[in-house]
């Protein structure tokens, strides 16, 4: 039987949200447009993510990066247990060039989608029930020294190769970007790219592990997120994301961040 809870909490710095999730729930592949860093408490799951195969237990420290591509599944009939920090990356940007000293040009990302580390798995806990407000810290101190030491210990310098995307494919990606409601063909899009229809779906899917359509979709399921977010009633979220009804948007929500929009709209109400 499939069990499904999931809890937004409220937390004390903004760009940053905070989840519980208790569930046997079988994601699809999604990306978020946080960088996500968490702790599976029981249990057990699979995963496929940018950064390869990667099977977590409970004591485990997982992360995801921005735009990733990454999927998940129990392991086993009990489902399992986390908790998550999702950062704005901005947020993680200005944390960076703090560890990494200014170093002129330094951007990171997390190289490892799943942490065994007693230590970092102990700070996540502390950082956050700080940023919960489950413990006493009334001035944001143990909230920010303990932010920083955890993605000291998980961010390093990002790979050239990962963000190396061919030109005509960046092209037809950012007129997704810039009007995921719009309305876009394969051939439209592979005429930006100056490509085949067939070599576009190739070398775009190669890029950015999604198809163009699957593509399309996570580009206006975040729109939608963002809209709620911002206090848009859910119906008018679905229309003005390119959603054909509620319903459609909901489901696509579901499968991506494991919530439906309505309990997500309670949550960062």
């Amino acid at each position: 039987m499939q069990r499904t809870t999931f809890k937004l909490l409220s937390c004390q710095r903004s760009g940053i949200e905070a989840v519980e999730a208790d569930t046997t729930l079988v994601f699809g592949r999604h990306t978020h447009e946080q960088f996500g860093v968490g702790l599976i408490e029981r249990g057990a799951q699979k995963s496929a993510s940018g950064r390869g195969l990667v099977e977590a237990s409970a004591g485990d420290v997982i992360t995801v990066n921005p735009g990733e591509v990454h999927d998940g599944a129990p392991i086993g009939d009990g489902g399992r247990s986390w908790r998550m920090l999702y950062l704005d990356p901005a947020i993680v940007a200005e944390l960076a060039a703090d560890i990494t000293e200014g170093r002129k040009g330094a951007t990171c990302e997390f190289s490892q989608p799943k942490v065994s580390d007693r230590r970092i798995a102990a700070l996540f806990g502390q950082l956050f029930r700080a940023m919960t407000g489950s413990i006493a810290d009334p001035h944001g101190v143990r909230a920010d020294e303990t932010l920083l030491l955890v993605l000291a210990g998980l961010l390093q310098p990002a790979s050239a190769t990962h963000r190396c995307t061919p030109a005509g494919i960046a092209s037809a990606r950012a007129l997704i970007d810039d009007d995921p409601p719009g309305t876009l063909t394969l051939t439209a899009l592979a005429d930006e790219a100056g490509l085949s229809r067939y070599q576009f779906l190739r070398a775009f899917a190669k890029a950015t592990g999604l198809t163009p359509h699957a593509y399309i979709l996570q580009r206006r399921i975040h729109h939608a997120r963002q809209l709620i977010r911002h206090g848009a009633r859910l119906a008018e979220a679905a229309a003005q994301s390119g959603f054909s009804d509620q319903s459609h948007m909901t489901r696509l929500f579901v499968r991506s961040f494991g919530m439906t929009p309505g309990t997500y709209a309670t949550g960062v109400g």
